[in-house]
């Protein structure tokens, strides 16, 4: 039986959520829904994998350690994400949800290597 991705929002919009879609050794795909969240201050993502995130409703704005300025993402844009590349989320849309698609590479945690 097919099961859409755009289905079962989570009614909690406090906090995000983080659904694992597929799960095999060495990939994994999530599916994560944000309202308004970004990154704590002062915190960066440095990961042990590589990831690639997609934007497919909402906005987004990212920023790498090293760049001039951070990127904003709109429905349909996409970014790489290199392992040990330090980045954080600035912001979510704080008048929806942002929806991304989430594939992360190799020793992608709780996958196996």
């Amino acid at each position: 039986m097919p099961v859409n991705f755009f289905a079962d929002w989570p009614a909690d919009t406090a906090s995000e959520s983080f659904q694992d879609l597929l799960c095999v050794p060495g990939l994994r795909i999530e599916r994560i829904v944000s309202h308004g969240q970004a990154s704590p201050p002062g915190f960066w993502y440095d990961q042990d994998w590589d990831e690639w995130v997609l934007v497919l409703r909402g906005e987004a704005v990212l920023r790498l350690e090293g760049e001039a300025a951070p990127r904003t993402l709109a429905p349909g844009d996409h970014c790489w994400l290199p392992r040990a590349c330090r980045h954080r989320v600035e912001r979510t849309a704080p008048d929806g949800p942002t929806i991304w698609l989430a594939v992360h590479h190799k020793a992608a945690p709780g996958c196996g290597a």
